[in-house]
């Protein structure tokens, strides 16, 4: 499947504020954000210009798929879900980009960023009920368990992250047992517990034209 593998400090720029792409270098002066607090590009340390009605949508848009590290087809897909579960379409659509197994992967701590939690659940690191997922796109639901596999365990790269992770606040949809090293999904994430930015009105107002 395609992904953008361009430098991802380029899209906190381009959204002006972060993303939080690389991990625990986001949290450091060397963020790019920090030192050059602009848009890319040759012009962009120009003066802003305003956005129109549909240019405030569209950067909405673009700052979600870049959240959870999307690309346009599938997040449309993830729209079309969305709009027809009962309820508000916005709320689904980040709950279903929240039920991304590379998604719980990082909320649970065991990867710095969206990107390496993609990476470990390419690599064959979890199973879903039992059984080896290697599909970052994986969508869990309510009685799902998420297991780290025993010989991954001893990985200094998740045993690092999860150090570094340990006062990250875990969902409450989410039931974590760190010493098994075993989560369940207990209920559909809500709203009030998904902590990102997001406008998400703004991204139904755009795709609703």
């Amino acid at each position: 499947m395609a992904r953008y593998t361009g430098a991802v400090c380029r899209l906190c720029r381009r959204e002006g504020q972060k993303l939080f792409l690389k991990g625990d270098r986001c949290y450091t002066e060397k963020c790019s954000l920090d030192r050059r607090g602009y848009a890319p590009g040759m012009h962009g340390n120009a003066r802003n210009k305003k956005l129109s009605e549909y240019g405030v949508q569209m950067r909405e848009k673009q700052k979600a798929k870049r959240y959870y590290g999307v690309l346009e087809s599938q997040f449309r897909d993830y729209f079309e879900k969305a709009n027809k579960k009962t309820g508000m379409t916005g709320e689904n659509l980040l709950a279903i980009l929240e039920t991304r197994l590379d998604n719980v992967v990082y909320r649970l701590g065991y990867a710095m960023s969206r990107a390496e939690a993609r990476q470990l659940v390419r690599h064959g690191h979890f199973t879903v009920n039992g059984k080896k997922v290697n599909i970052p796109s994986f969508l869990v639901k309510t009685g799902d368990v998420i297991d780290l596999k025993d010989d991954s365990r001893s990985l200094s790269k998740i045993k690092g992250s999860l150090e570094a992770n340990a006062s990250r606040v875990i969902p409450k949809w989410l039931d974590f047992d760190k010493n098994k090293a075993t989560a369940k999904v207990i209920a559909e994430p809500a709203r009030e517990d998904i902590d990102l930015p997001i406008e998400e009105h703004l991204i139904v107002e755009l795709y609703s034209k």
